[in-house]
Order: C-alpha cells, then sequence, then structure tokens
C-alpha cells in the first residue's frame, strides 16, 4: 500500500469513527442528547481524533526511523571501509540502483524472479534509460540494492498493518468508552491541546535541528580550515585542488553593501507610502493603492532578477556607469541593490502602515485640538508615536535584504571582492553557499563545508537584526497605549 493510500484509509477510518461515535453515544442515552454529558458532536471527536492520530504518529514515527534500519542491514552487505563519506556515496549508489529496479521492473513488466536473475553486465544502461542515475553497477551493489528493495516491501507492508491496526485500535477504544456519563467534551478539549503543544514542539525541533546541523558541520568545516583565515583574510579564492583562501569579509561586504541600497531605496518610499495611505488617502483611494502596491510582495525573486538583468542592470550601465567611467557591466551592486529595494517597499510599507494606524486617535485628536496642521500632527505626535514599530519593520526589511539570493544571482554577478565602486560585480553570502554546494564536489572538502559556516553567519546576523528589531517594539510599545 501506498504512503498517499494508507493516509487516505486513516481519515476514511477517521471520518467513519466520528459517525459512529456520535451515533453510538445517541443509541446509548435512549436517543435523549439531554442524558449525556457533552453533546455528539464530542463523542464523535472523540473517536475521530482516537482513531487517526496515534496512527499517523506511527506513520511518521516509522517513516524516520526505517531508512536507518535499512541502511544499517544493507551497509553489512558492501565492502568495509573506514572513510565515512566513501560509505555515504556507496550507499547513494544502492539507493539509486534500488529505486532503478523498482523502474526497471514496471517499464519492462519484470517479475521478482526475473530481478533476481539480472546480472551486473549491461544493467547499468538499462537503468539510465528508465531515469535511474547510475554510474556502474557491481556485483555487490546490486545485491545490496536487493535486499534493500526487499527490506523496503518488507517494512512498508509491516508499516502499513500496524497504521491500519493502530486506527483500527484507536476507534475501538473510543467506542467501548462512549457512555452518556463519559467526559467526552472534556477529553477531547484535552486531546486537542496536547495536539497544538505536539504541532509548536515540531516547529522548535526544526529550528534546533537546523541550528545544530549547521554547528556541527561548522566545526567540521573548522577542523579543516583555521578559523582565523576564516574570520580575517581579505580574499575570497576556493581552489577545490586546494591552496583555497576562504575569508567571509568580501561576501559579508557584498551583502552588506547591497542590502543597504536597497534599505536607502525602500525605505523612504515605503515610509512616506505609509503615511499617505494612512493620514491622507481617502477610503476609495486606499481600497485600490494598498492592494496594488502589495502586489509586489507576491511577485517571485526570480522575476525580479530577470527584471534586474534584462532592464535596470542595461538601464544603468549606459546611463550612469559608462558615462561616468566606472564600469561597462551590467551586473553591479546598484542593480541588485535598486531591485531589491524595489521588492522591500511593499513589506515596509505594509508593515509601518499598520503601525501607524495603530496609534490612539486620541493623540491625533488632542494634536489638533492644540491647533497643530496634518501635516506637523504627522511629524511631531504620529511618527514619534510609531517609530519603535517603523524601525522593527525596517530591521525585518533588512533580514530580509540579507538573505536573498535569486535578485543578487542575476543582477549582481558572482564576484567576491572589497570595493567602493557600486557599479562593479559583487556577490554575497547566500549566492556562494549555493554555489559551493552545487555541482561535482566532495562534500567532505573545506571549500563544500565552508558553506556551512558562510550559513550559520548568516543565520547569527538576521537572528541578531530579527532579536533587535522585537525588542525596540516591546520595549517601547507601552508609551503609547
Amino acid at each position: 500500500m501506498s504512503l498517499g493510500t494508507l493516509v487516505l484509509a486513516v481519515l476514511i477510518l477517521s471520518a467513519a469513527a466520528f459517525v459512529a461515535g456520535r451515533r453510538l453515544a445517541l443509541a446509548r442515552a435512549g436517543g435523549d442528547p439531554r442524558r449525556l454529558h457533552s453533546l455528539p458532536g464530542h463523542y464523535g471527536q472523540n473517536a475521530a481524533l482516537l482513531a487517526a492520530v496515534p496512527a499517523l504518529a506511527l506513520l511518521v514515527l516509522w517513516l524516520a526511523v526505517q531508512p536507518l534500519v535499512v541502511e544499517q542491514r544493507v551497509a553489512s552487505l558492501l565492502p568495509a571501509t573506514d572513510d565515512a563519506t566513501t560509505a555515504s556515496l556507496a550507499m547513494a549508489e544502492v539507493r539509486r540502483i534500488s529505486v532503478g529496479l523498482d523502474r526497471l521492473a514496471v517499464a519492462e513488466d519484470l517479475s521478482d524472479r526475473d530481478l533476481a536473475a539480472l546480472t551486473p553486465e549491461g544493467l547499468a544502461p538499462r537503468l539510465r534509460a528508465v531515469g535511474a542515475a547510475v554510474a556502474d553497477v557491481t556485483p555487490e551493489t546490486l545485491d545490496a540494492a536487493r535486499a534493500h528493495r526487499a527490506l523496503q516491501a518488507s517494512f512498508g507492508l509491516w508499516m502499513s498493518i500496524l497504521v491500519l491496526g493502530a486506527s483500527l485500535g484507536g476507534l475501538a477504544a473510543a467506542l467501548l468508552r462512549t457512555r452518556p456519563d463519559f467526559r467526552a467534551r472534556n477529553v477531547s478539549e484535552r486531546f486537542i491541546m496536547w495536539l497544538l503543544i505536539a504541532a509548536s514542539l515540531v516547529a522548535v525541533a526544526t529550528t534546533v535541528g537546523i541550528v545544530l546541523s549547521l554547528v556541527f558541520e561548522t566545526m567540521h568545516f573548522f577542523r579543516l580550515y583555521p578559523a582565523q583565515d576564516f574570520f580575517f583574510s581579505l580574499t575570497w579564492n576556493p581552489q577545490f585542488r586546494g591552496g583555497s583562501d576562504l575569508g567571509i569579509w568580501p561576501l559579508l561586504w557584498g551583502t552588506i553593501y547591497i542590502s543597504i541600497i536597497a534599505l536607502v531605496v525602500a525605505v523612504p518610499i515605503g515610509l512616506l507610502t505609509a503615511i499617505y495611505l494612512s493620514e491622507y488617502a481617502g477610503p476609495r483611494t486606499r481600497g485600490w493603492a494598498k492592494p496594488a502596491i502589495e502586489i509586489l510582495a507576491g511577485i517571485p525573486t526570480i522575476v525580479y532578477g530577470l527584471f534586474a538583468l534584462i532592464t535596470v542592470g542595461p538601464a544603468l550601465r549606459d546611463w550612469f556607469a559608462q558615462p561616468l567611467g566606472l564600469g561597462s557591466s551590467s551586473s553591479s551592486v546598484m542593480t541588485a541593490g535598486l531591485v531589491m529595494g524595489i521588492m522591500l517597499i511593499p513589506f515596509i510599507s505594509s508593515l509601518s502602515d499598520d503601525i501607524i494606524n495603530a496609534v490612539p486617535q486620541s493623540l491625533r485628536d488632542g494634536s489638533y485640538g492644540l491647533g497643530a496642521t496634518q501635516s506637523e500632527t504627522v511629524k511631531q505626535v504620529i511618527l514619534p508615536a510609531a517609530l519603535p514599530g517603523i524601525v522593527g519593520a525596517i530591521l525585518l526589511g533588512a533580514s530580509r535584504a540579507i538573505g536573498e539570493t535569486m535578485i543578487v544571482v542575476l543582477g549582481a554577478g558572482a564576484a567576491a571582492k572589497l570595493s567602493m565602486n557600486p557599479f562593479e560585480a559583487m556577490t554575497t553570502v547566500t549566492v556562494k553557499i549555493v554555489s559551493q554546494l552545487t555541482g561535482d564536489t566532495e562534500f567532505a572538502s573545506p571549500e563544500t563545508l565552508v558553506a556551512f559556516a558562510l550559513g550559520l553567519t548568516l543565520f547569527v546576523i538576521t537572528l541578531v537584526l530579527n532579536v533587535l528589531a522585537l525588542y525596540i517594539v516591546r520595549k517601547y510599545r507601552e508609551q503609547y497605549e
């Protein structure tokens, strides 16, 4: 049974459990809902939750553990090695062959006996023909792939049996305790509370997992490459054959430079837009202008990158860079910064608009009562009151700019350098993270692992900006409530 079919079966059982639990509660109350402790729907909800949640939790746990158990058993069939990278590559090849055998069985209508009779000679081209990226097939990897495929099928069968059994068991348990005096509402509410707690813990655990993965791989990188060279070198020149210079400062400078230009563009325009929409625009104008501006937030960043590559870059080169003798390339810091600033306008304007609208009307009325004009009220009352929130919006926009990739790739180029010329091509941390992890590279090399050190550095920078924004908002918010 496929995974989708199994989940659908559990959901159908859960829906059936809801109907059965509700009807059984009414039947045992003699058809009179007043004799029940809870509403009939609460009994059905309790049965549905017991039929679905434990079964789905078992399914998630099984899917997390199964690959580890299968690969541990299959690894014993491969040649022994002390190199973790070599073992990982061999296991990846086994997985590709296993998937290829499944596809080959479907494409050529082969039975399990036919697959067992296959030999390594001439098998690799047949597997590549069905879409399996297999380099070569050896007797050891073929045997391991067959064992992997058999274990996957066996574990999949047991997973279906146990998950459906857990769902039916939960349904039976719910129906057995469905009685008129059963506190179904309390149990259901408590169950939902723990379900929400589990969902929040998943989010927290995901964040912790991301941080730990970055930390561990960064520690591995610093065992291979000196930390002082990474943090204090002014040269970025990765060479996968050795002798690399992996200093972060050229990448960090490009990131900061492009982000500053983006904020110089986005902050004045976004803030002035927010002031106009919240204080000057009428309801009709605001009704169409605000959604029109926020459409910019829905445009994919790759489209912004294409706009930078095709339109903004050549225009800046022809009208400014070449006439001023500052460069001849359409890829530049200014190109990426301008387009990124346009992308950030709806982000800053929307947040600032909400913050300005949150300023109490009594402050405006008091200012007008003292004889202030509308512009004086905006400048001396509203903006000071909304300033903490506006600063928080700007810092959040800055963290958004620091993490941008596609606009920089297409608009600023990939040159890692330290320069003050805004019409030269530069790059950022995020672009180099992508470039170091793509292509045919050795994962255990410093030139690849440096991506995790760059990612951790970027994570710390954006975390500091977000924490600073939240601190400013929370510290000064109470003054105006």
